[in-house]
């Protein structure tokens, strides 16, 4: 509720005093996570003129989404439809910052008029002052809400773990990893299935790759991506000697056929029996593919369905995201080659995390931050996401803020 400025006795009549007004913080949303960081020089003119270019960008878009030609295109309406959306909290942030700075324009102009009463003159300041602050504050808004949005935020995952040195013990770690995801996966409300595994005989894993489809699960779990060194006392150790092993994580967004074309002459696939439980039919019929794509040489073995033809829709699927992968690594890489990345790049040989049992503690190589072991093991992993989340975020300000200065 706005509250009205009262009229002095002897105020002069030329005195037009507004009301005074309080916004409410804007907060950032990414997935689940609301931050704000203060940044100096907020508002300069290269983030407003970002900000203008985007204002323009949304009425187009809002313009098409009203033609019938395009609406009635489903398919170029709903892309009309994700960009609208990807832009509309920052364009509304920018709408209220210009109302702000109109009404500040306001406020000085009646301390001019309201010179001559002292009552008036510091009621004037006092609304000076508040829209300043909250111009201020609205104007590190529309820093991060300038940030450009990952596309691949909101899509499905395959998530891959590879056991790597240290022999048995690497298999039964891989298969810790694999659990800490899926109680993670579970407190999300996300679907867990698994698309392929290769037991070790000591248990565990050599490979497991889990399918995790639900809300923005690729924007939580892309900081994950890297090599997962654990240092503990294996079970199957006597002397209670520390033993170092890794295991290798590669979250990948799931691509479909919009996403990665497959040539079918590229494909070399052959059908075998499946081994393991699974009834007559399995060991019988021919129900596992092994698929083979010419051109990278990468093969996938799948057996997990008691139908061939579900088992090669479920290989077609993980080729596609596998090659997907491939060209997304790459940008990755020449990103963060540009900005110096300390989040890193996602790659599959990058060291992020160490899980130190004798301390119970796991690290963070890339945030240097520490969190309690025993809960990141039962899947309360939030706590280290947000944390990689806030430094990718203010290495994309320093970014900004870099390229803000070389204009």
């Amino acid at each position: 509720m706005p509250l009205a400025v009262p009229k002095a006795a002897g105020a002069p009549q030329a005195c037009r005093c507004k009301h005074v007004f309080r916004v409410s913080h804007i907060g950032i949303q990414t997935g689940d996570l609301r931050r704000s960081l203060i940044i100096v020089n907020a508002a300069d003119p290269h983030v407003l003129s970002k900000m203008e270019e985007t204002e323009k960008k949304y009425n187009e878009f809002q313009e098409k989404m009203a033609d019938p030609n395009v609406s009635s295109n489903q398919t170029e309406y709903q892309k009309l439809v994700r960009a609208v959306s990807d832009i509309q909290d920052a364009v509304e942030a920018y709408q209220r910052y210009k109302e702000l700075d109109r009404q500040l324009i306001d406020a000085k102009q009646m301390m001019k008029e309201c010179e001559g009463d002292a009552e008036m003159l510091e009621l004037a300041r006092e609304e000076a002052s508040m829209l300043s602050e909250e111009i201020d504050s609205l104007g590190d808004t529309l820093k991060l809400l300038l940030l450009p949005k990952d596309p691949l935020d909101d899509k499905n995952i395959m998530l891959e773990v590879r056991a790597g040195t240290g022999g048995e013990e690497a298999a039964l770690w891989a298969a810790d990893l694999i659990r800490m995801y899926q109680k993670y996966a579970d407190s999300q409300g996300w679907r867990v299935s698994k698309m392929s595994e290769s037991v070790a005989e000591a248990g565990g894993f050599k490979e497991c790759v889990l399918q995790i489809t639900g809300d923005k699960v690729f924007s939580k779990l892309k900081y994950e991506s890297g090599v997962h060194r654990v240092q503990r006392v294996p079970a199957t150790e006597t002397s209670g000697r520390v033993h170092t092993s890794t295991a290798t994580v590669a979250v990948m967004p799931e691509a479909d056929e919009v996403d990665v074309k497959i040539d079918p002459k590229d494909v070399d696939l052959t059908t075998a029996r499946a081994g393991g439980a699974g009834g007559q039919n399995v060991n019988k019929v021919e129900t596992a593919v092994d698929l083979v794509h010419k051109p990278t040489g990468i093969r996938i073995f799948m057996q997990e369905e008691r139908s061939q033809l579900r088992n090669r829709e479920r290989a077609m699927t993980l080729l596609r995201t596998r090659l997907f992968e491939l060209e997304i690594e790459k940008q990755r890489s020449e990103l963060a080659a540009a900005r110096k990345s300390q989040v890193g790049t996602g790659s599959r040989s990058e060291k992020i995390k160490t899980y130190n049992y004798k301390d119970t503690r796991m690290s963070d190589h890339r945030c240097k931050m520490n969190f309690d072991l025993n809960k990141v093991l039962e899947g309360n992993i939030e706590d280290s996401i947000e944390a990689m989340y806030l430094m990718d975020q203010q290495e994309q300000l320093e970014q900004l803020q870099s390229e803000t200065a070389t204009t």
